[in-house]
């Protein structure tokens, strides 16, 4: 348990021992389901950006609560923020935001300006690392928000991580669901190849071609 965590624990067993508990349930301290639940994306965003329930609040430089419009269609979500994305503070930087964008206006045909891209993990992981159990946990809730402030036709999700997070199916072969059409929260989802795992393996390029033309068949038959 991270150090933050370890203040607020000790600070609830602190004030329940003054009033006399001497034994609770178990219980998650960085779960937001039983919050207030934002009632639009302006008052997320600022919800994130105030948000310090997990150890990133320390080092971060700005929360990345997500970009595009509340009436967006698509929504696209990645897994967390890379070095590019913080250090520019923008959705679409670095040779895999370059690519991202030229998929989204090139294939699809829709502006970046019309769809909502977001990260799972709000804030850039330590030194790239993988986010931790409890980093997701503290950051899961402001995305489901997202969907039910969004409601989107279709999602895609970028990569294995961004698909069993979202989803809790943590598939062993992403094959079997990349590409795949899948009924998920009154939308269409659709995993795809992350774009930096397609500069690194520009030869599955044209498979994902053939998935972005799925995910444009949704959009406009949905």
């Amino acid at each position: 348990m991270k150090s933050f965590q370890n203040l607020i624990l000790l600070q609830n067993l602190y004030r329940l021992k003054a009033i006399g508990f001497e034994y609770i349930d178990h219980f998650e301290i960085n779960e937001k389901s039983t919050y207030a639940q934002a009632n639009s994306l302006q008052e997320l965003t600022k919800e994130i950006q105030n948000c310090h329930l997990c150890d990133l609040s320390k080092s971060r430089k700005q929360c990345m609560s997500g970009y595009g419009s509340q009436n967006a269609s698509l929504f696209i979500l990645d897994y967390q923020v890379s070095q590019a994305q913080d250090s520019a503070n923008n959705y679409y930087s670095g040779r895999s935001g370059d690519t991202l964008k030229k998929m989204i206006e090139n294939v699809l045909q829709v502006s970046t300006q019309d769809i909502y891209l977001t990260h799972a993990i709000k804030c850039k992981p330590l030194e790239s690392n993988t986010p931790s159990l409890s980093e997701w946990d503290s950051c899961k809730n402001y995305l489901f928000t997202q969907l039910d402030l969004i409601q989107p036709k279709v999602i895609v999700t970028l990569g294995p991580k961004a698909y069993s997070h979202l989803t809790n199916d943590y598939v062993e072969n992403f094959e079997n669901v990349r590409g795949h059409v899948i009924n998920f929260k009154h939308a269409k989802l659709i995993p795809i190849y992350h774009p930096q795992f397609l500069l690194r393996n520009p030869e599955l390029k044209k498979i994902t071609l053939n998935d972005l033309y799925t995910i444009k068949h949704c959009l406009d038959n949905t």
